[in-house]
């Protein structure tokens, strides 16, 4: 499957089957964590684009009508496959952008599995006509969505796009982020095999500039769902308004992690750290920022340093390693840049810093790094750097906690330490942001997933997922005023 994968590297999938286009320029593939050239893939430009929104115009037709067992069986075959091939998965996503063999498979593979699973028990017990009086409201799938899916988590924003997509019978077409490609070419053949009418879903992949605009644009696209950073997700929704097409927006997160007094801290700093780290920091909702009472600082310190010294940072395909490199070179010059500016901020440095591990010469390794004592104003506390760096913002009072936490541009998610429940569920209605953690809870795909403020627009997972990718149509006088 991986030599499939990589003899699919040059080609399109178009209306149910591979196509290679002479007229298309190459883009490199490089593994993070040797820094060397793997494979390339083929860039596409308009012309891809039309081919392969055509096919989808042309599928829309019978799709959107097919019954609902046929979508659900569809989906079952796509949760199959995936479950049956994740270690090819896992390996693919290892070298495509560096992630820890390890977290591939606990995290990145069954968490993208979990996503059609969900989508299927949501179709399963969705009403798409509901009837209230003499009006009946019925919900219709929206038409042509264009998918833009990130480098970060590529399988799992794969799933959580394509799945309720699905589910509620539109069709696709999916630029994946041309950095960490592979696993998006494994989900177009395991597409395939699980026998997705032709033109239902299609894959064109390139950049930004080319595909993702060409998407945004393009009048037949009748939706678009991007999860990106939010300057990308500005210029989607700036192409997208001029054919007045839905824009669904995933984007960037500062997410604070707020420790009331009574928090066990000895139990959630540690977890806090790994929270905020978890993927190497490359998670928007990423809890980077930790507010912590000011009288409990140095102990806090303490607690971060030694979780933060005790990840195994190192070569992914190594079982032994818990945090592989940065996905790429652009991320990796950033993080590094990040930090130096902590230091000239005048944060305390805490572990960490500037610079590889030692032992490791090569590869887009970073030193899990803290700041401490670091003020609200600070770009440390304000921009996304997007890998393993966290920042430590001590005060004084709940309400000046609830007030740093909400001071972001950002709204994606947050976390709520605090042995009393109910008091935390207070803290949680207070701060601005489209999830709220409270104690570490158990991931669940079914939650409403997406941001406040500059975070985006639209929810996905779930039902919430599911009516995103849905019209609501009103049909008064669907019965009689005397019928039960």
């Amino acid at each position: 499957m991986m030599t499939t994968m990589m003899e699919r590297a040059d080609q399109f999938y178009l209306d149910g089957d591979w196509h290679v286009f002479s007229d298309v320029d190459r883009i490199a593939v490089v593994d993070p964590a040797k820094e060397q050239v793997t494979g390339h893939i083929a860039a596409g430009g308009a012309r891809h684009v039309d081919l392969a929104v055509a096919a989808a115009r042309r599928a829309f037709a019978d799709f959107s009508r097919s019954p609902v067992s046929e979508r659900l069986a569809l989906l079952g075959r796509m949760h199959a496959l995936l479950k049956e091939r994740a270690e090819i998965f896992a390996a693919a996503l290892t070298l495509e952008m560096g992630v820890a063999s390890s977290f591939a498979r606990a995290a990145q593979v069954p968490f993208a599995a979990e996503h059609i699973r969900v989508q299927r028990e949501v179709l399963e017990a969705f009403r798409f006509v509901t009837v209230e009086g003499t009006t009946a409201t019925a919900k219709e799938p929206i038409g042509v969505c264009a998918l833009i899916t990130p480098w970060n988590w590529p399988l799992y924003q794969i799933t959580a796009k394509v799945a309720p997509a699905i589910a509620a019978g539109c069709t696709i077409v999916l630029k994946p982020s041309e950095l960490s490609p592979y696993s998006a070419l494994l989900f177009a053949q395991l597409m395939h095999d699980a026998g997705t009418p032709a033109g239902v879903f299609n894959l064109v992949n390139g950049t930004g500039e080319a595909v993702g605009a060409a998407l945004s644009s393009h009048p037949e696209v009748d939706m678009i769902s991007i999860t990106g950073s939010t300057r990308a997700g500005v210029l989607v929704a700036q192409a997208a308004a001029p054919t007045v097409k839905r824009v669904v927006q995933e984007l960037g997160g500062k997410s604070p992690n707020v420790f009331l007094d009574d928090a066990d801290f000895a139990e959630a700093v540690p977890k806090g750290v790994l929270a905020g780290m978890r993927n190497v920091g490359q998670s928007c909702s990423a809890p980077t920022r930790m507010l912590v009472p000011a009288a409990r600082l140095a102990e806090v310190e303490d607690l971060a340093r030694q979780t933060a010294q005790s990840f195994v940072v190192g070569d992914p395909s190594d079982p032994a390693t818990t945090m592989g490199p940065i996905a790429n070179r652009a991320q990796y010059e950033r993080v590094q840049t990040m930090i130096r500016v902590g230091i000239d901020e005048g944060a305390k440095l805490v572990c960490g810093g500037p610079g590889r591990p030692a032992g490791l010469d090569a590869g887009f390794f970073v030193r899990p790094t803290i700041f401490s004592n670091v003020r609200t104003g600070m770009r440390i506390a304000q921009e996304e750097i997007f890998g393993p760096v966290l920042v430590i913002i001590p005060y004084e009072t709940e309400d000046e906690a609830v007030a740093v936490a909400n001071d972001t541009v950002y709204g994606l998610g947050a976390h709520v330490q605090s042995a009393s429940r109910e008091r935390a569920r207070g803290v949680a209605a207070r701060i601005r942001s489209g999830q709220v953690h409270i104690n570490y809870p158990a991931w669940d795909g079914a939650a409403a997933f997406g941001g406040y403020k500059r975070s985006g627009n639209g929810r996905e997972y779930g039902r919430h997922g599911l009516e995103e990718y849905l019209e609501t149509k009103s049909i008064l006088g669907y019965r009689d005023g005397d019928q039960d």
